[in-house]
């Protein structure tokens, strides 16, 4: 299986408008893209740019890795649906596949199913809780 290319998309994008155009209809260059991107998966064409360059991604973890770590306290597992910024303030969005609770109070609950951060080099998010441990730490998970 091979993997799919940026400029093999734009061709998808580019062959589609003209198939759409000697049919009758007429699309633009964006439009095409966009209906492109939803094919491959993603939720439009800036995701599907940016999970095929990873251009801002680090080596060690990328969009639709498989994640574990700890958020406010509480274990995690996930899917890392966004990376965006420059490394040592990486972005990063992760769907859980269970959802955790933040609040270690017993009288209420916050479930949370997705969870940002900005990380450090290490991992890591720059941001404490009271007892100086990191909000966030992300690892990928092993296969």
């Amino acid at each position: 299986m091979t993997r799919t290319s940026l400029d093999s998309v734009k061709a998808q994008a580019k062959a589609l408008r003209q198939a759409l155009q000697a049919a009758g209809t007429v699309i633009g260059h964006a439009q095409a893209l966009e209906l492109i991107a939803k094919q491959h998966g993603a939720r439009d064409w800036n995701t599907l740019h940016a999970r095929l360059t990873q251009r801002n991604a680090p080596p060690e973890l990328a969009l639709g890795d498989r994640v574990a770590g700890s958020y406010l306290g509480q274990a995690y597992t996930g899917e890392i649906t966004a990376l965006s910024g420059p490394a040592g303030h990486r972005q990063v969005e992760i769907k859980l596949d269970q959802p955790v609770d933040t609040v270690r109070f017993e009288s209420f609950s916050n479930w949370r199913h997705r969870i940002r951060g900005t990380l450090a080099l290490d991992g890591r998010s720059h941001r404490r809780t009271s007892d100086g441990a990191p909000h966030l730490i992300v690892k990928k998970a092993p296969p």
